[in-house]
């Protein structure tokens, strides 16, 4: 993380800056649903994993 209200985040190997000032005790290692730049929510591990796996069914880049 960069300071308390952003972080840095990795896309498939593409890093971004985002603001945090939406979410709370957002943690090193945590998923987060971005949009424009903000972190607006948080997803457990597995619902992360699901979410990634679903969008690389649909043949888009940014997932796994």
């Amino acid at each position: 993380m960069l300071d308390d209200q952003q972080a840095l985040i990795d896309l498939d190997g593409v890093q971004k800056e985002i603001s945090l000032e939406l979410l709370d005790d957002v943690a090193v290692g945590d998923y987060v649903v971005v949009h424009v730049g903000y972190a607006l929510g948080r997803l457990d591990p597995e619902e992360a994993e699901r979410t990634l796996a679903l969008l690389g069914e649909a043949g888009l880049e940014a997932a796994r």
